[in-house]
């Protein structure tokens, strides 16, 4: 990693400038009265969905224990990951990502915003995925991503194609709940992932930091994805603004827990019921940190508009439609080709 350069030290936007709240109120949820992967009576966890719904209205975050994933596989990947970093940043930069694939290492250098303090390794979550080749509306053709395979550390991308499935998993059963927090049908949101995804999972290392006063991990963010999962190492550092006050809640580590966050796109499908919100990574000057966060898309060709079952005359839609492979493609350019415009996000497609 490089040392912070003056650009860098100059800008605000990219500064930790608000205090930090230490709090717990990102809620925790226990997902223990579900013994299988179907909802099949959802009179018996009333309760769970109430939860689920307070906890995506106030805070549009919540925690869970007891989600089903074995706690043996979460410890592997986050020993590979830690073998995978320790490498030398030459023997990392072979399996660099470029603008046509985004899966792949890529350091401070390479994000969307470089001036993040962090490397990653990203991996698709369905080989191949497919998405479009450009971003023009009325070009139909399609290219297919593929994933690169480290040698090192041993079984690295067995491991995470096995953590994946789990994710997976747990996704689509907190879709159930989410939609049925909503009023709708469990399966409400099924069809836009089971036969194809764009999901992705990540990697993510962060140095020690030299000046972790002037650098973030992440700078604050929303997410564009349906659902994103995250495994949070015991150092911790994930910051969630807060809907009431707008300050700053540090999300204390726990073991064994994943951090649930609405996104852009549950954003729209709600019409605006709940909402995605920012959230930030801090850095220190001793301690490294280990994030692997899942990130729950939709296929390509879905499109994305609020649901008609969610929309009448006294709420109408608040967003246009706008297809999913496309809104990725317009952001990757974004990203690698450095082009003058501001990145794309979801308030572009925000109704009058």
């Amino acid at each position: 990693m490089e040392e912070i350069d003056p650009a860098f030290i100059q800008d605000p936007e990219h500064r930790p400038m608000l205090s930090t709240i230490q709090a717990e109120g990102i809620p925790i949820i226990d997902l223990s009265p579900i013994t299988n992967h179907t909802v099949t009576d959802p009179s018996s966890i009333e309760g769970l969905v109430k939860e689920i719904r307070s906890a995506c209205k106030e805070w549009g975050f919540f925690q869970v224990t007891n989600h089903g994933v074995p706690l043996t596989l979460r410890q592997r990947i986050e020993k590979a990951s830690r073998m995978f970093f320790a490498q030398s940043l030459e023997d990392k930069r072979k399996f660099r990502r470029d603008e046509n694939n985004p899966s792949g290492y890529h350091d401070t250098e390479h994000t969307m915003n470089f001036r993040d303090w962090k490397e990653v390794f990203e991996f698709l979550g369905k080989e191949p995925t497919f998405i479009p080749i450009t971003s023009d509306e009325l070009d139909d053709r399609l290219t297919q991503l593929t994933n690169p395979s480290p040698e090192y550390p041993p079984n690295f991308r067995v491991i995470i194609q096995e953590y994946i499935q789990e994710m997976e998993k747990l996704a689509f059963k907190l879709l159930e709940f989410i939609a049925l927090s909503l009023g709708l049908e469990a399966k409400r949101f099924q069809d836009f992932f089971i036969n194809d995804q764009t999901s992705s999972i990540l990697l993510n290392h962060y140095p020690p930091c030299p000046h972790p006063h002037l650098a973030l991990g992440i700078g604050p963010h929303k997410d564009a994805t349906a659902l994103s999962i995250l495994a949070q190492d015991e150092v911790g550092g994930l910051e969630v603004k807060r809907k009431t006050d707008q300050e700053w809640v540090r999300v204390k580590p726990t073991p064994d827990v994943y951090i649930i966050n609405i996104g852009d796109i549950i954003q729209v499908w709600s019409n605006d019921t709940y909402e995605s919100v920012e959230h930030r990574v801090v850095v220190n000057s001793e301690k490294e940190r280990f994030f692997i966060p899942f990130f729950f898309n939709p296929a390509h060709d879905t499109e994305v508009k609020p649901l008609e079952e969610l929309i009448n005359e006294q709420n109408p839609s608040k967003y246009r439609p706008f297809k999913w492979g496309k809104f990725i493609i317009r952001r990757m350019n974004s990203n690698f080709k450095k082009q003058n415009e501001e990145i794309l996000r979801i308030y572009h497609y925000k109704l009058a």
